[in-house]
């Protein structure tokens, strides 16, 4: 849900996972007997508006107890790496970001398959790109099912745009930027108004992150190969994103960190790459703000940033329950719930026509119409494909956009040392 390119991955090699502790099958514990107790944990990267969802869960399974782990983005994925690979400490249902599920679902064994308990059930709910990622590498198993996705808009700070001279409506704003080179062409022009303690943009990172994303191929092939030095489209985000450093446009405060919680509060920058997740972290984050915020349209106009899947670890001992809370969890009734109170936008097509989400608008982001830019951005969405090292790739790039951007090197320089870093993932 909340995923960081610019901030570095402390990677463990996924290599441990098919190595160690035989291959992680081996039978399924029976189903509880009728009204026994029931112990699930939950572990997550954030919150996923999934705790008032457990409370009304207990109504209809009163013999179950469910208990919600929360870590932060990359200490999650990694912690899962490590319990997968030791056969011990991970929960009963784990959520896995889009960025990392490649990386699991290529190891099948270690969790199970959702369709033994009857999700597959559930296939015609889903945005078929969606479904897919939850599949293991082969296709025949149900690994993981989608909450929700990151279809991609622009938020931007009404009072800053002010201050600069440039428009404030949203559809003004929008036609700023069309393209990718029109919005730093607005940044200069931000910039060139000297607003006061505020940049144009929080950090390169994940603007590289949302141009690579409207690209045809990404990071990697269709063969799961990395393709990062000779995909145009990778070379052109990275050119793109490093101007807006090299023009002083940035704040320098990379995702998810507390310098950056601190920026939503202080009006440090002006404009966010913002997934439909992205709008309830900014409610937390600049409570005092409510009016200031607008959503427009991304330029290129679509696009994907985020979005997870719920999985079911073979440790667990009590599988065929988890599968049910899960069903549960992603049902169509409860991701429009979700989003109408925390902002992650569902992945079932069925919604995004559904009038209670299409008039959803939100008093924080000036009455903005929330369910219809989000609905539009997910019917555009055109999917890529994601390889295994999918956030070591991610890595390597961004750790290469944040030395451009403190000054440690050109981005010629940075580049280079990139494909150097790119070529050592295995």
């Amino acid at each position: 849900m909340k995923p960081r390119l610019a901030v570095p991955l402390i990677s463990v090699c996924v290599v441990a996972l098919a190595a160690a502790c035989g291959g992680g099958g081996g039978s399924t514990p029976p189903a509880a007997k009728p009204g026994e107790k029931v112990k699930l944990s939950v572990a997550l990267f954030g919150d996923f508006g999934f705790k008032p969802l457990y409370e009304e869960y207990k109504k209809t399974h009163p013999n179950v107890e469910v208990t919600e782990q929360v870590t932060q983005f990359n200490d999650h994925h990694n912690n899962l790496i490590k319990q997968l690979a030791t056969n011990s400490g991970a929960a009963d249902i784990e959520a896995v970001e889009v960025g990392y599920i490649s990386t699991f679902t290529a190891q099948a064994s270690r969790f199970y398959d959702l369709d033994q308990f009857g999700l597959g059930k559930r296939q015609g709910d889903y945005l078929d790109w969606k479904w897919q990622q939850g599949l293991s590498k082969d296709g025949k198993q149900l690994l993981g099912l989608g909450t929700d996705v990151g279809g991609l808009a622009m938020c931007y700070r009404k009072d800053l745009f002010k201050k600069a001279g440039l428009p404030t409506d949203r559809t003004q704003v929008a036609a700023l930027w069309p393209t990718w080179q029109q919005y730093i062409e607005t940044g200069k022009k931000f910039a060139a108004a000297g607003v006061a303690g505020a940049k144009f943009v929080d950090a390169p990172g994940e603007i590289f992150r949302a141009m690579v994303n409207q690209a045809p191929q990404g990071l990697y092939d269709d063969q799961d190969n990395i393709i990062v030095a000779s995909n145009p489209a990778v070379k052109q985000a990275w050119d793109l994103s490093n101007h807006l450093s090299l023009d002083g446009l940035t704040a320098k405060l990379a995702a998810f960190s507390p310098p950056w919680n601190t920026g939503f509060a202080k009006g440090s920058f002006a404009t966010i790459i913002c997934p439909a997740w992205m709008t309830g972290f900014i409610q937390e984050q600049a409570k005092n703000a409510t009016g200031k915020w607008d959503i427009a349209t991304v330029p290129g106009g679509s696009g994907n940033s985020g979005g997870s899947h719920l999985m079911v670890p073979r440790q667990s001992k009590h599988p065929k329950e988890a599968a049910e809370l899960i069903d549960f969890l992603t049902s169509k009734d409860n991701q429009a719930r979700v989003f109408k109170e925390e902002g992650t936008f569902p992945s079932i097509p069925a919604l995004y026509d559904d009038p209670s989400i299409q008039n959803f608008t939100k008093p924080f982001f000036g009455d903005a119409p929330i369910g219809k830019i989000y609905s539009e951005a997910a019917k555009a969405l055109k999917p890529q494909h994601l390889g295994p090292k999918e956030p070591d790739v991610r890595t390597a790039i961004g750790d290469g956009l944040g030395r451009v951007e403190q000054g440690k090197q050109t981005p010629d320089q940075a580049w280079a040392q990139v494909l150097e870093d790119v070529k050592k993932i295995k």
